[in-house]
């Protein structure tokens, strides 16, 4: 049964930092593009960063620099962390997946590829 439950997002000041954390549970990650989304009250969901089953990452231009994408060991955990945080980065942030044996590929950003979701958790980031 595939299961994917999001943790570590809050409240926080402008310039602080966050890590999430993503349980992935039913997916072969190393066969999988895992990814995290955001939405904003009124805004459509955007791709963040994501992760292949060979290490390589993306990012959207909006964080580079900023914030991390990466999976432990086993990989069954998926992280961001978020450094430099603005009070744009404010959104629900959500884990997903998606089986892709060679990974994530150009189409990373687009959420109707994946079938996974997570239910969410809440960053907001004051001025």
């Amino acid at each position: 049964q595939v299961q994917l439950v999001e943790s570590g997002g809050g409240s926080i000041q402008a310039g602080g930092s966050l890590r999430l954390s993503c349980v992935v549970s039913g997916y072969t990650v190393s066969r999988a593009c895992m990814a995290w989304f955001r939405q904003a009250p009124g805004k459509e969901r955007e791709g963040v960063a994501a992760i292949g089953g060979d290490g390589s990452t993306s990012y959207a231009d909006s964080v580079k620099g900023r914030f991390t994408i990466s999976q432990d060991n086993a990989k069954k955990n998926l992280y961001l962390q978020m450094t430099s945080l603005k009070p744009e980065d404010t959104a629900m942030y959500y884990c997903a997946a998606a089986a892709a044996i060679y990974g994530c590929g150009t189409w990373w950003m687009q959420s109707g590829w994946y079938p996974d979701w997570g239910q969410g958790t809440q960053v907001t980031v004051s001025s």
